[in-house]
């Protein structure tokens, strides 16, 4: 599933190509996720003022009025074509600009594009308004963080991948973030003292730049809107290594499941 630095590359790349565009007509294929909510005819003539992102939603605002949720779902990724190829199968989703045509392939249809007459009203506000802290930005307070971690009993790993506290830590970050801090990912959050917050905090945040830089992780499915893959998962310290060396000291890498997701820790650098 694309992640935070997967989402924020291809946030990168659509705002590069498509900002300021004019919108001249919306192409459907077959049902996503959620409906777009909006007559598809009613988006042409509307300009691409911005792309921004929350979460793992893009949000490409629109003028005169309006905003479009794009998610990745499970094995989406969008492309770009001055002359794009005619739809296949999998391509869901087409916006033909001014530019050029942004299109959604999707082969699972978990993915979604939602139109909403604001980021904070209608199914906008439905699908953001529990988000926690955005990692990158200067919302991801220390404090914040150790406060809502103290609150929650459950393994911190789990608390990570939850998204209500700080968003967009998926499964490679959290045991990578984790393994950079130190901590285990069974233990519960409730018992990391501050210093250790702070620890993780820091290393969530390195983590996920590092990985922006690096295209983000493509494991089966996910591109950029290049076409490039990404090649975060080349440099994993932990993550997908079970039974290999512990890049620091050589111990093997352990793995376990948490919540049907596997986990990957190292037991000497990470002893609790």
């Amino acid at each position: 599933m694309p992640e935070l630095p997967e989402v924020e590359v291809t946030r990168r790349s659509v705002a590069s190509r498509v900002q300021g565009a004019r919108i001249l007509a919306v192409r459907l294929g077959k049902p996503l996720r959620w409906p777009l909510d909006m007559a598809p005819g009613a988006l042409a003539g509307q300009t691409v003022t911005d792309v921004g992102r929350r979460g793992k939603y893009l949000l490409l605002h629109l003028a005169p009025g309006g905003v479009l949720l794009v998610h990745l779902g499970m094995s989406g990724s969008l492309g770009f074509w001055r002359e794009p190829p005619a739809p296949g199968p999998h391509d869901h989703f087409d916006l033909l600009t001014t530019a050029g045509v942004l299109r959604l392939h999707d082969p699972r249809r978990f993915g979604a594009v939602v139109w909403s007459p604001h980021a904070d009203m209608g199914m906008a506000a439905k699908l953001l308004g529990k988000l926690g802290m955005e990692p990158l930005s200067a919302d991801f307070d220390p404090a914040r963080f150790h406060a809502g971690l103290r609150r929650r009993q459950a393994p911190v790993k789990q608390v990570l991948l939850g998204g209500d506290l700080v968003v967009g830590v998926g499964n490679i970050y959290a045991s990578e973030a984790l393994f950079m801090a130190g901590i285990r990912p069974t233990v519960a959050a409730s018992r990391l003292s501050r210093p250790r917050a702070d620890r993780l905090h820091a290393a969530i945040r390195e983590v996920l730049a590092r990985a922006v830089a690096r295209g983000g992780s493509t494991l089966r499915d996910f591109v950029g809107v290049d076409g490039n893959a990404g090649h975060f998962q080349l440099e994993s310290a932990v993550y997908g290594r079970a039974g290999q060396p512990c890049r620091a000291c050589g111990a093997p890498i352990r793995r376990l499941i948490q919540g049907q997701r596997a986990t990957y820790y190292c037991p000497v650098c990470q002893k609790a």
